[in-house]
């Protein structure tokens, strides 16, 4: 399994939300770019970035710190928030971006997912974010009657490289994972499942690790920035 540290951007600062509230705003680094350095320089090999002001604008807010970040650092990243048409897609692919996250749009427009995904295989990751079991879209604002399961089960023939599953109520909480409902949808699915939401502890890694589901990996942001996962010792749980 892969550990995504997670970071979030708002105003140009790298935050941790609460349950996807906006104005719960937490700020840990005024230099996002230095916080993915010293991701990248404590052994993680991938990076999750999330454009949270792009995420209700629908468009790209944060560019210039996410480039920064591309430009500094030489492990491959994904971005979500704000992506919603091809030119957005190419563009940042075409910056050094790795895999862009496609949420919104999945529910909206899940032929350009499709389109995208035959485009840039192995480029593309579908973002279902979640409340009760529900998607929710645009920043987590808005409230769908989209069963998780039966959308992420609608893209197994598109060819997307990830599912990135968020339980909304989880997330910034410290609480803990949806293991249940996480290993649920990496069962359901062929599709590689990546944990999002709650990821506050070694043994909440040791959980999705032996949940019983083959999930790709998980990502963690307020517990790494809190000191309550050690980097380094996570990276050796998920190895092991």
């Amino acid at each position: 399994m892969i550990l995504y540290p997670a970071i979030d951007l708002k105003d140009g600062n790298a935050v941790r939300l609460y349950k996807g509230e906006m104005d719960q705003a937490t700020v840990f680094n005024d230099n996002p770019a230095a916080q993915a350095l010293e991701f990248v320089n404590a052994g993680c090999e991938w990076l999750h970035l999330v454009d949270l002001n792009g995420a209700f604008a629908g468009e790209p807010v944060n560019a210039a710190p996410v480039e920064e970040i591309l430009k500094q650092c030489k492990v491959p990243a994904q971005l979500g928030g704000g992506i919603r048409d091809m030119a957005t897609i190419e563009r940042w692919l075409s910056k050094g971006l790795q895999r862009v996250i496609l949420g919104t749009v999945a529910v909206e427009n899940p032929d350009l997912v499709r389109e995208a995904a035959r485009a840039f295989p192995g480029h593309v990751a579908v973002g279902i974010d979640a409340r009760n079991g529900m998607v929710a879209t645009k920043g987590w604002a808005n409230e769908t009657n989209v069963n998780v399961t039966d959308l992420a089960k609608s893209f197994e023939d598109a060819g997307v490289a990830a599912i990135i599953y968020t339980d909304i109520n989880r997330d910034g909480a410290m609480q803990g994972p949806n293991v249940e409902a996480t290993a649920a949808l990496g069962n359901a699915v062929s599709i590689p499942v990546i944990a999002s939401g709650g990821v506050s502890s070694l043994d909440d890694l040791r959980a999705l690790k032996s949940c019983g589901a083959p999930l790709n990996g998980a990502i963690s942001g307020r517990a790494l920035y809190d000191g309550a996962i050690d980097l380094g010792e996570a990276l050796n749980v998920l190895r092991g």
